[in-house]
């Protein structure tokens, strides 16, 4: 993996999508397809290593810092900036300076909780302002149901640093867990950019090959390029790290990160280091098929799509009647067998079109949506979480 690849296969670019449905897709939903481009990879690309407390990291010497990181390969550093509304001083003018200096990409992480949002995001500007290459928003149980608050955090972090700052989301990977998490607006079109799951194997308590799978299959219809982060804590043995690495390369990420510097045992950065064997194949994710009475977050991301291909659907992020006769009709204008379901077919087809840009306001209503005016939703805004992969009190992020 290295930095001039372009980012495929795990968001599915349009083209490739292009060559699975391009003789059904009407001409608009084509042209739509060739405007679009993959997002370059930049300081995500590579092998990247996050820090949680600095001075627990080669003692917070950025020399040292910088030579066990080109030691064993790593490429950028991602360091946390600030929790909730606290800003963290060891990420600072002079650390990234040292840092950079030294060959490295730095960037921030913030663990968010929506209690604040607009102020959280101001740290996240703050971070960039310091000379952070990207920033990680790293939000988990505290962002569920919490529409509104996670709307305020990306409206205002991107007034902040730009459209084009790189942004990723380090979430929790397995979608279908968390069916109130807001992933359809911090991954939205003006959210992050880049997708960051914590797919913390051993943390979950499955393999590593079941992890991908997992992973990749309900975070596809995002269509954000996916670079895994991994677990060194923990002390997983050489030959999970290797398998980790090479999953990698085999879905075609074009970077990977790793939990965490101080928590990595010896034998935990050679193998991140050390050459590996490429793998031929792990198999195509598959879209999750989603039938009547589903509900969370793919559900609305769904929903939006369906009105940015024109069709009348509710902003309920619950698959009920309407929502099943606006597939329908979908279906039968783009060609694709009409189910009445989200199966991979309708899947691809709404990859065509454009997510409507929601504006959700408080208690989880939306109150611009497109054209439409107020709407009420997300009803699976107050769906329990159907249990949580990572542990409860995760020995991770402050």
């Amino acid at each position: 993996m290295h930095a001039g690849r372009r980012c495929v296969a795990l968001a599915l670019t349009t083209a490739a999508l292009a060559a699975g449905i391009a003789s059904t897709a009407p001409a608009a939903s084509r042209d739509h397809a060739a405007q679009s481009t993959p997002v370059a990879a930049g300081p995500f690309a590579g092998t990247g290593m996050w820090i949680w407390e600095l001075d627990r990291s080669s003692g917070g010497s950025a020399s040292a810092i910088a030579a066990r990181a080109t030691a064993h390969g790593v490429t950028t550093v991602f360091i946390k900036s600030s929790d909730g509304r606290s800003w963290w001083p060891q990420f600072s003018l002079g650390l990234v300076q040292a840092l950079k200096a030294a060959g490295l990409h730095v960037c921030a992480w913030q663990y968010v909780y929506g209690f604040a949002a607009a102020a959280e995001a101001r740290l996240g500007v703050r971070a960039a302002q310091l000379g952070a290459d990207c920033l990680v928003i790293d939000a988990e149980r505290e962002y569920e149901g919490r529409y509104s608050q996670a709307d305020t955090y990306v409206r205002t972090l991107r007034a902040g640093v730009g459209s084009s700052y790189p942004v990723g989301l380090a979430g929790f990977p397995y979608v279908d867990y968390h069916p109130a998490f807001p992933y359809s607006v911090f991954l939205g079109p003006n959210g992050a950019q880049f997708n960051v799951p914590q797919m913390y194997w051993r943390a979950i308590g499955t393999t590593v090959d079941r992890v991908y799978a997992h992973t990749m299959a309900w975070n596809l219809a995002y269509g954000k390029p996916i670079f895994p982060l991994g677990q060194l804590w923990e002390n997983p043995s050489p030959r999970e790290v290797t398998r980790f690495r090479q999953l990698a390369a085999a879905y075609g990420a074009d970077g990977l990160s790793w939990w965490d510097w101080q928590e990595t045992s010896g034998r935990g950065w050679r193998a991140i280091g050390n050459p590996i064997a490429t793998v031929a194949t792990a198999g195509s994710p598959t879209y999750p098929r989603l039938r009547r009475g589903a509900r969370g977050d793919l559900v609305l991301l769904a929903q939006e799509k369906l009105r940015g291909a024109g069709m009348s659907a509710p902003l309920s992020g619950t698959l009920g009647a309407a929502t099943v006769r606006a597939l329908r009709a979908f279906q039968a204008q783009n060609g694709v067998p009409v189910t009445g379901s989200l199966d991979g077919a309708t899947w691809r087809a709404l990859s065509y079109y454009p997510t409507v840009l929601v504006r959700w306001g408080s208690h989880g209503h939306a109150v611009q949506a497109a054209s439409a005016g107020a709407r009420n939703g997300p009803a699976s805004a107050w769906a329990p979480a159907v249990r949580d992969e990572l542990p409860r009190k995760p020995h991770t992020f402050g």
